[in-house]
C-alpha cells in the first residue's frame, strides 16, 4: 500500500486523526502580489494545459509555475521537491512518490523539514485526491516529530491546476476548508501558501 491507495477510513484508524471541516478556513489570507513573469507564463500555459487535459500537463503548467513563484518570493528559504519518493512508514501505507514537497529548509538535495504537501488530483476530481493528500500531510507530521522539526501545523493542498482545495493538520486534528479557490485569483492562491508557510517560520 502507497499513499495513493490509503483511505480516509485508514487514515481515522490507523493515525488516530479526526477530521473538522470549516467554511472559509483560509478565507481571511491575505492575497500577495505577483510578477509579471508568472503572469505571462500563466496566460500562454492556462489554455494549453486545459486542451491537453492530462494531470502531468496540469502539473508541469500551471501548478509548477506557482510553486516555483512561491520559492522565489520567499527569496529560496524553502525547498521545492516535485516526484520525489517519501516513505515514512512504509506497512501503514506511508510512502510512495508524492506529487510536490514544500520544506522549510533551504536544503534542496534531500526532504528536511516538510511543511507543505501538494497532491495533484485524479481523474480532474478534487475529492479524489484528499485522502492521499492527508496521508502525505500524517507523513510529513511523523518525519518532523521523528527528526526533531519544530514545525506546529503541515498544510495540505489538492488542485486540479485551476481549483484549490487546502487543508492543516495540527496534532490529530485535520480541518479541512470547505471553499475552493480558483485560479482566476492566483494572488489569493499564493497568500494561503505564503501564510501556512510563514506561519512556521
Amino acid at each position: 500500500m502507497s499513499y495513493s491507495q490509503v483511505s480516509l477510513e485508514d487514515i481515522e484508524t490507523n493515525f488516530g486523526i479526526t477530521f473538522a471541516k470549516e467554511v472559509g478556513l483560509f478565507a481571511n489570507c491575505p492575497e500577495v502580489e505577483y510578477s509579471e513573469l508568472l503572469e505571462n507564463i500563466l496566460q500562454y500555459n492556462i489554455p494549453l494545459a486545459l486542451e491537453i487535459n492530462s494531470e502531468k500537463a496540469r502539473s508541469e503548467m500551471i501548478v509548477s509555475p506557482i510553486l516555483i513563484e512561491l520559492k522565489k518570493q520567499l527569496c529560496d528559504r524553502i525547498s521545492l521537491f516535485s516526484g520525489r519518493e517519501f516513505n515514512v512508514e512504509s506497512e501503514k501505507g506511508l510512502n510512495g512518490f508524492c506529487d510536490f514537497i514544500i520544506s522549510l529548509s533551504p536544503e534542496q538535495l534531500f526532504i528536511k523539514a516538510p511543511v507543505f504537501a501538494l497532491v495533484e488530483a485524479k481523474n480532474d476530481n478534487i475529492q479524489s485526491g484528499l485522502a492521499q493528500c492527508m496521508a502525505e500531510m500524517v507523513a510529513a507530521q511523523l518525519f518532523n516529530d521523528r527528526h526533531n522539526q519544530n514545525i506546529k501545523k503541515i498544510y495540505g493542498a489538492v488542485t486540479t491546476g485551476t481549483n484549490w482545495k487546502f487543508m492543516q493538520l495540527e496534532k490529530k486534528v485535520i480541518s479541512i476548508d470547505l471553499n475552493e479557490y480558483f485560479l482566476s485569483n492566483v494572488g489569493k492562491i499564493l497568500g494561503i501558501l505564503r501564510s501556512g508557510i510563514e506561519s512556521n517560520i
